[in-house]
């Protein structure tokens, strides 16, 4: 046998043992406040939304500021996905799936975007920043009048044009919350 491969067939015999050897070397519990810092999941009745509130007219500003480069003018255009507009494309050869067309839930929504949005600093909105930019987007789909105020009370009472375009697994089915 020549040496690349007893030195192959050693490194697969030997990584496992090497990285068992260290897996407790690397790292720590997390501590309880790290766990609630990244525990901000929202669930489609709403658990999960913090306090605070966000306007349309607030959310236009926010939006301009931190999503617009990406998105485009009022959700369109952008280098990005595209958030407005669609309506009734679904059926068709060509849908076009935005925020207004295609998600269910106004709550996903407002979740996606406090985790992973803006995109240079993902997390970096405040929870009423937060709601203002839920609010422009889903006003840009007509979803919301242009003088809605959004927190976690009304949030989660917006029916998404969509909402019922989705059948869940009936292994699933019991574990979605009902939507109020």
């Amino acid at each position: 046998m020549s040496w690349h491969k007893t030195f192959a067939l050693g490194s697969f015999v030997a990584f496992p043992l090497v990285s068992a050897a260290l897996a407790d070397e690397f790292g720590r519990p997390p501590t309880a406040d790290e766990i609630k810092a990244w525990d901000i999941d929202v669930l489609p009745d709403g658990t999960g939304l913090p306090s605070g509130s966000g306007t349309v007219a607030r959310g236009r500003e926010v939006y301009q500021t931190n999503c617009e480069a990406c998105h485009g003018t009022n959700g369109q255009g952008g280098i990005k996905d595209r958030l407005a507009g669609g309506q009734g494309t679904l059926a068709t050869d060509q849908p076009i799936k935005t925020v207004g067309s295609f998600w269910p839930y106004a709550t996903t929504l407002f979740d996606y975007i406090r985790r992973a949005m803006p995109y240079p600093s993902p997390g970096s909105l405040s929870a009423d920043d937060t709601y203002a930019v839920s609010a422009y987007i889903l006003n840009l789909n007509g979803i919301v009048p242009a003088n809605a105020t959004l927190d976690k009370e009304s949030l989660p009472r917006i029916e998404m044009p969509n909402r019922d375009g989705f059948i869940p697994e009936p292994e699933f089915a019991k574990l979605i919350p009902k939507v109020k």
